[in-house]
């Protein structure tokens, strides 16, 4: 009986998760923050075919960002059709400025992003 209680309470008490790259736990870790200003973005424009404009973003890491949100923000902001693919992502017309106003705000370095 005295075994069972001892367990209970310690499995109970929960120890904080460290981070592996900076050993801090997880809710003081600022590594996610750091990598975004570190990360070098490369925003160019292409032309697809029919002479389409496409917007791409090169860079961004997706395990570090949600790639899904940020092309959700960014399809609504500019109303236009994009998609996320092997790391990069595509927005239909010319957006580089605008991108690179949000990609800012989102907390990654200026002089990081390259517009082309």
């Amino acid at each position: 009986m005295l075994n069972k209680r001892i367990e209970n309470k310690i499995n109970n008490y929960k120890m904080a998760v460290v981070c592996k790259k900076c050993g801090l736990p997880n809710d003081l870790c600022a590594c996610g923050e750091l990598d975004k200003e570190e990360t070098r973005i490369v925003v160019r424009l292409e032309t697809r075919r029919f002479s389409k404009t496409t917007t791409i973003i090169e860079g961004i890491d997706p395990k570090l960002s949600d790639m899904q949100h940020i092309i959700k923000e960014l399809k609504s902001k500019l109303a236009c059709g994009g998609t996320a693919k092997d790391g990069f992502v595509m927005l239909q017309g010319d957006h580089r400025d605008d991108v690179k106003d949000y990609l800012v705000r989102l907390g990654f370095n200026e002089s990081a992003i390259e517009v082309q």
